[in-house]
């Protein structure tokens, strides 16, 4: 009997539990054992999930109870030439998706951006915020907790970068609810995505908050924060990075490449994005940069629950008399290129593909360079759709595919 079989053997009769193989064996026959038990209980071959590049135990801090590991097709776009602030000339950008006909849509709008001599990109603002909601006994002990932190905000700093060598806290915004006190952190992660450095930061400086005030902690997140749901406040304030790309593409080439107008484009804009989406009480007012936001996440090694935060993007298009202004801004887009996923093997092949892997110098700046050239990746995925539309040539484009 092998290890993992004896390992398996073990949980099946009760004497382990899956989540502590680890501790009896090392990562790689832990995951075999617990794929052998799962075959035995459910008749499935889970010889694909066992086929994977990556040594397990590296795996460890992304995912617990490991069997595997789940591939997706990934294709690329490019090359995509991007202005940024941090991102500069010609990117090949990676997407991950199970959806056909995206990769070939977005590299059509990618080839329009590029004939037009490439987007424009900035990052607008940068923030993590973790938001803590407090306990107090009424709105008077509320004005009185909100007007300390107003008053303390170096202090709270002072504890919350005590946590990290990289982190800095840029403000603390009070939200009162009756007897709800709410304290909006916001934080300059750098390169990282930041959400785990956030939530240790701000853990230590809600110590003070209850120390020096009638304030008591009920959770350290109060979803006013807000992560992985649709909110307002992302929309207004921002999460992560808020950044926007545009171009202005000649009426001859909207043509040309696009097989359509600049005027039907800019209708149809209105029409679905603008008007169709305030009709739905839509956060996101575009056609689906979450497609290409979820496609760059997967190859990238990014959260993917946070495409949800990723899709509250506004695009806007304008028929110029020089031809056709597009732009898409992009409010909450969690990004990083160290920490989580992004030392994966597959997920930092792909950041190395683009060039920002690690960390920049100056710091932040490799990860402000990734969220510029996913923008303009969007941007691109949103003109080829426009298009299509405009140009009722979508159905005929999935059925050319074999979709």
């Amino acid at each position: 009997m092998t290890d993992a079989e004896e390992l398996a053997a073990r949980v099946r009769e009760g004497e382990l539990r899956l989540y502590e193989l680890e501790e009896h064996a090392d990562a790689e026959t832990a995951a075999t054992a617990r794929r052998r038990l799962l075959a035995e209980e459910t008749g499935v071959d889970l010889e694909s999930v066992g086929d994977y590049t990556f040594e397990a135990a590296d795996a460890e801090p992304n995912v617990e109870n490991m069997i595997g590991a789940a591939q997706l097709p990934m294709g690329v776009v490019g090359p995509l030439p991007v202005d940024g602030s941090a991102a500069d000339g010609e990117h090949y950008l990676p997407l991950a998706t199970t959806e056909g006909a995206l990769v070939a849509s977005v590299n059509r709008g990618v080839s329009t951006i590029r004939r037009a001599g490439g987007a424009t990109a900035r990052v607008l603002k940068s923030g993590m915020t973790r938001a803590p909601v407090f306990r107090v006994e009424d709105v008077a002990a509320a004005g009185e907790v909100s007007a300390w932190v107003r008053e303390h905000v170096e202090d709270l700093a002072e504890a919350a970068e005590a946590t990290t060598g990289h982190g800095e806290l840029q403000d603390v915004t009070p939200y009162v609810v009756g007897d709800n006190v709410f304290l909006r952190f916001s934080y300059d992660t750098k390169d990282a995505m930041g959400m785990n450095m956030a939530t240790i930061a701000t853990e230590a400086a809600c110590e003070i908050v209850e120390r020096e005030t009638p304030a008591e902690l009920v959770a350290l997140s109060g979803n006013l924060c807000s992560d992985k749901k649709p909110a307002a406040i992302n929309a207004v304030e921002g999460r992560g990075r808020t950044v926007a790309a545009d171009v202005v593409i000649p009426h001859e080439q909207v043509e040309e490449r696009l097989g359509t107008t600049t005027e039907a484009i800019a209708e149809a804009n209105t029409r679905k994005n603008l008007v169709g989406s305030a009709k739905a009480g839509a956060l996101g007012f575009n056609a689906h940069a979450a497609n290409v936001v979820a496609a760059a996440f997967l190859a990238t090694g990014q959260d993917a629950a946070q495409v949800v935060e990723g899709a509250n993007a506004i695009t806007t298009v304008d028929a110029r008399e020089d031809g056709l202004y597009a732009s898409v801004t992009l409010a909450s887009l969690e990004v990083g290129t160290v920490g989580g996923g992004t030392s994966l093997p597959t997920q930092a092949e792909g950041l190395d593909v683009l060039g920002y892997a690690g960390g920049g110098d100056p710091a932040g700046s490799n990860a402000d360079a990734l969220a510029e050239v996913i923008a303009a990746g969007a941007l691109a995925g949103e003109l080829s759709l426009l298009a299509a539309l405009s140009s009722r040539h979508l159905s005929s484009a999935h059925e050319d595919l074999g979709r």
